[in-house]
């Protein structure tokens, strides 16, 4: 039997995705709530579970999946940052065969029902205009590294949006768009939420014009760093959600000249990508 082309890892790693679960504490009349989603993957200081088919060595996923509950029962889950740091450091600890732990979380926006301007004490709406995430990876014998964000954050400007002397060549069919609604879904770190809404949408009566979401995304990763100094680095996701013009010259036998109502046809999912990220540099530190 040949041995084959000679080959060597350059990653292993296995975990259990989308664990959910809900958290409920209650004090007295008041309840509060936190509804979680873990994923995590582990990687084993030895591969002879792919290459002999050992699997002595592996914590089952099924196994992964119970440790959430428990330290959760146990811990409780404080924030998901933290929460995601307690599972790495029991599994490097634990399992001393385990070299690197990496755990993704993301939180369910839950608030508050509110009947008559008051909070209620333990009724809730899931609030989706925006999701938390963090995800923590801890590598043993050095520093867990932390990131920590928000995604989902979708926005809207109808007009002062642009798109225009681009690449004109022989594959271009888009035209220029002199004036365009200008939609997008934010995903960056957490903390920046206000900042991104006053740089992507500007003064409420005049509001602020876009030349491409390029630059709306670079100034909104300008104005972070300048406003919040704790960030060193930002990274931001700018996908296009594109809303098209319906072609109404199909409908030659209506009269739509007197009517001023501009009608779009959305796309259900983005068509386009765009992402950056910038750092202070050494100079701005000094």
């Amino acid at each position: 039997m040949s041995a084959g082309v000679k080959t060597e890892f350059t990653f292993t790693g296995y975990g259990k995705n989308y664990v959910k679960l809900l958290q409920v504490r209650k004090e007295g009349k008041i309840h509060y709530i936190k509804e979680i989603e873990v994923n995590s993957q582990l990687t084993l200081n030895n591969t002879k579970d792919y290459l002999q088919g050992d699997n002595s060595d592996i914590i089952a996923t099924d196994s992964q999946k119970n440790t959430v509950y428990v330290l959760a029962k146990q811990h409780g889950v404080k924030t998901i940052e933290k929460f995601a740091l307690l599972l790495c450091d029991h599994f490097l600890n634990k399992y001393r065969h385990v070299t690197r732990a990496n755990v993704y979380i993301e939180e369910a926006p839950w608030k508050r029902i509110e009947i008559g301007g008051q909070e209620h004490s333990h009724s809730f709406i899931l609030n989706r205009d925006i999701t938390r995430f963090c995800e923590v990876e801890h590598k043993r014998d050095s520093r867990p590294m932390v990131s920590a964000g928000i995604k989902d954050l979708k926005i809207m400007k109808t007009t002062q949006s642009a798109f225009v002397k681009f690449v004109n060549d022989e594959f271009r069919t888009l035209p220029d768009a002199e004036d365009r609604v200008f939609c997008t879904i934010v995903q960056s770190r957490e903390g920046v939420k206000k900042i991104t809404l006053e740089t992507f949408a500007g003064e409420p009566r005049e509001g602020v014009y876009s030349p491409s979401v390029q630059n709306t995304l670079y100034l909104t990763e300008q104005n972070v760093l300048t406003k919040i100094p704790q960030i060193e680095e930002i990274e931001m996701v700018l996908p296009n959600v594109h809303y098209f013009d319906v072609d109404f010259k199909r409908f030659p036998k209506i009269d739509f000249k007197r009517n001023q109502i501009q009608v779009l046809q959305p796309v259900d999912k983005p068509s386009g990508n765009i992402k950056a990220a910038i750092k202070r540099s050494v100079k701005s530190r000094l």
